[in-house]
């Protein structure tokens, strides 16, 4: 098993570098006043799904009655009507049900506006829980209507604790320099730093796992690319092999990147190749995906 799901936590208290939203939470639960329907949102991999998934046991949800959603491939209003079908019956083996909507802000807006219908009045043994790294893309009746916890860039401080106590369960160790590397490349997300540590740590030497963290790290992967496709000289034979190495990697978080490269670059020097950069990645990729990225990149190159 991936160790960011292994050590995902499963209780509010060992959730790291997330006080405020741990707060809200746990006065609610001491409360007694999970809201129906709530919505996580910032930046990926800092606990959203986590988070979820420990409301979902606290109001005693069980396996067959959790269901996540990816909304990036169900952006439809026929998967809000399948809910809404079926939203009534009753759990099937625990008090609750629970729904997860992750990548929310990816719904059509059909879709989020049959969405409020589901949020308005949830029977007493439905929650909603939506999570979102883009909230300002939703309908803002939604925001109104769910309980909004904003979770924030983990602390380097706390993903070192976590990386720590990972390494201290599987017998791994790290010298000091790799630890604070692949704390820096982590960039505030627990679950990158996992990954990462997933790809180096069986590595012999310091020198192999610090080039490891460079290469694993989705943004540092992303920033090559985003300097090469600026490089006039670069060819596609040189571009493509970094490229096939993210082709599992989520398309949006790989076009912010290189549209803010693009942008530091442009606001910094009269360069129009930059500016071809942002036109190429202006546009959304959630229906084509990754292919999207592929033509973006070939276009920029192709355009010389």
């Amino acid at each position: 098993m991936e160790l960011y799901r292994k050590y995902r936590p499963k209780r509010l208290k060992d959730v790291k570098g997330q006080t405020e939203a741990v707060n809200i939470l746990k006065k609610k639960i001491e409360a007694g006043s999970i809201p129906h329907a709530i919505l996580f949102h910032g930046p990926p991999g800092t606990g959203k799904t986590t988070l979820a998934r420990i409301i979902a046991r606290h109001v005693k949800c069980s396996q067959y009655d959790f269901q996540e959603n990816n909304t990036a491939d169900y952006r439809g209003i026929d998967s809000i009507r399948e809910i809404r079908n079926v939203i009534h019956q009753a759990p099937i083996n625990g008090q609750s049900r629970v729904w997860l909507l992750d990548e929310v802000h990816k719904a059509t807006n059909d879709a989020q506006n049959a969405m409020l219908k589901l949020l308005e009045e949830p029977p007493d043994h439905v929650y909603f829980i939506l999570c979102t790294t883009e909230p300002q893309k939703l309908i803002s009746t939604i925001q109104q209507r769910c309980t909004v916890i904003r979770l924030l860039p983990i602390p380097p401080d706390d993903i070192e604790k976590i990386v720590k106590n990972v390494c201290k369960q599987e017998h791994i160790k790290l010298s000091d320099k790799v630890l604070e590397k692949l704390v820096e490349y982590a960039e505030g997300s627990a679950r990158e730093a996992l990954q990462i540590l997933d790809k180096i740590y069986q590595l012999d030497s310091k020198s192999e796992q610090m080039a490891a963290i460079e290469k694993a790290s989705v943004t540092a992967q992303v920033i090559t690319i985003a300097r090469q496709l600026l490089n006039p000289k670069t060819k596609w034979k040189q571009i493509s092999p970094t490229l096939k190495q993210l082709e599992n990697e989520d398309a949006e978080q790989i076009r912010y990147i290189v549209l803010g490269y693009a942008k530091a670059v442009l606001l910094n020097k009269d360069t129009p190749r930059a500016f071809r950069m942002i036109e190429a990645f202006r546009d959304n990729f959630y229906d084509c995906k990754f292919a999207g990225i592929v033509a973006a990149c070939y276009e920029v190159i192709q355009g010389g």
